[in-house]
C-alpha cells in the first residue's frame, strides 16, 4: 500500500467516525423518543436533523470558562486525552480486506492499552476541576473502568485461543466458517457489559449520575472542552460496537450481494442502537452493586470460560 493510500484511509476513518459521533446526537434522541412513545427532535430542519448543527454551534459559541480554582493546564488537557485514545484505537480496526490504518500483529493488545489510558481523562478532569462532586465522579470512574478492564481483557482470551492471533484481520478471517459469538457466548456477553462500563453509558453512568453528582467529573466543563468529552463518549460507543462486530460477529464477513465494508457498518450500527436503547430500558445500579456485580459474578464467569475454552482447545489439538 502506497503512502497516499494510507493518507486517504486515515482521512477517511477520521471523517467517517467523527461524523458518526456527531450524527449519534440525533440518532440517540430519535431512538429514545420512539422507545418512549414521543416525537423527539422535530423542529430544527426536516425530522429535526439540524439539531446536530444547532448543538455544534452552541458548543462553539458557549463561553469557554476555566474555573479560577482549577489546575489550568491539566484541566485543558484532560478532555483531549479521551478523544485521542479512542481515535488511536480506531487505527487497528479492519473495515474490509485491505482497509485498515495499521495492521498490527498485536492489534488486540493495542486496543486494550488505549482503552486503559482513557481513564486518565476522567481522573485528571475530575481532579483538576478542584470540585468535590467532580472528584467523586472521577474516583468512581477510575475504579469502575479499571475493574471492568480486567473482565474485558480476560473475555477476549477465548477469541485469541480460537484464532491463535492478536491480529484483528486474522481474527475476522478465522470466523469464515462460524462466528465466535457461537463458540464464545459468555465471552461476548462479558465483553459487551465491560464495554458499557468502559464507556460509562447507562446503566453504568455512575461517574456522571446527575441525580447525585450534578454531572460528575465534567461538572466544571463548558464549551468545546465539554464537547470533547461528549464526542469522546460517542466515539467510544462506536469503537466498542466495531470491536464487538470484529471479534464476535465476523467483522466484514457476509453474503456477497453487499460489499464487505457495508456489512461491517451495518453490524456496527445494530450494536450502536443497542447501546442507545439500553439507556431507555435499564435503571442505574448503586455504585457498590456495580463493583460487586463485576468482582463476584463476572470474574468467576470469565475465569470458568477461559478454563473451559483452554481445555477444549488443548483436547482438540491432541
Amino acid at each position: 500500500m502506497t503512502v497516499m493510500q494510507h493518507i486517504w484511509i486515515v482521512l477517511g476513518v477520521l471523517f467517517v467516525f467523527l461524523n458518526i459521533a456527531a450524527g449519534l446526537i440525533w440518532v440517540e434522541r430519535r431512538l429514545l423518543a420512539m422507545w418512549q412513545d414521543r416525537l423527539g427532535p422535530n423542529r430544527a430542519g426536516p425530522l429535526g436533523l439540524m439539531i446536530v448543527l444547532a448543538d455544534t454551534l452552541k458548543l462553539f459559541f458557549k463561553e469557554d470558562w476555566i474555573p479560577p480554582f482549577a489546575d489550568k493546564w491539566v484541566f485543558i488537557l484532560a478532555p483531549a486525552i479521551v478523544v485521542a485514545c479512542v481515535l488511536m484505537s480506531l487505527v487497528i480496526i479492519p473495515f474490509a480486506p485491505g482497509i485498515v490504518v495499521a495492521d498490527l500483529n498485536v492489534g488486540l493488545l493495542f486496543f486494550l492499552a488505549m482503552s486503559s489510558l482513557g481513564v486518565y481523562s476522567i481522573v485528571l478532569g475530575g481532579w483538576a476541576s478542584n470540585n468535590k462532586y467532580s472528584l467523586l465522579g472521577a474516583l468512581r470512574g477510575a475504579s469502575q473502568m479499571i475493574a471492568y478492564e480486567v473482565f474485558m481483557g480476560l473475555s477476549l482470551m477465548g477469541v485469541v485461543m480460537l484464532s491463535r492471533s492478536f491480529n484483528l484481520a486474522e481474527i475476522v478471517a478465522a470466523q469464515e466458517k462460524i462466528w465466535f459469538v457461537v463458540l464464545q457466548p459468555i465471552g461476548f456477553v462479558i465483553f459487551f457489559i465491560a464495554g458499557l462500563a468502559e464507556t460509562h453509558r447507562l446503566p453504568f453512568d455512575i461517574p456522571e449520575s446527575e441525580s447525585e453528582l450534578i454531572a460528575g467529573f465534567h461538572a466544571e466543563y463548558s464549551g468545546m472542552k465539554f464537547g470533547m468529552f461528549f464526542i469522546g463518549e460517542y466515539l467510544g460507543i462506536t469503537l466498542i460496537s466495531a470491536m464487538t462486530v470484529t471479534l464476535f460477529f465476523g467483522g466484514w464477513l457476509g453474503p456477497a450481494f453487499l460489499p464487505p465494508v457495508i456489512w461491517f457498518f451495518l453490524k456496527t450500527f445494530v450494536f450502536i442502537g443497542l447501546f442507545i436503547l439500553l439507556r431507555a430500558s435499564l435503571p442505574r445500579p448503586r455504585y457498590d452493586q456495580l463493583l460487586e456485580y463485576g468482582w463476584k459474578l463476572l470474574l468467576p464467569l470469565v475465569l470458568v470460560n477461559l478454563l473451559v475454552t483452554g481445555a477444549i482447545a488443548l483436547w482438540m489439538k491432541h
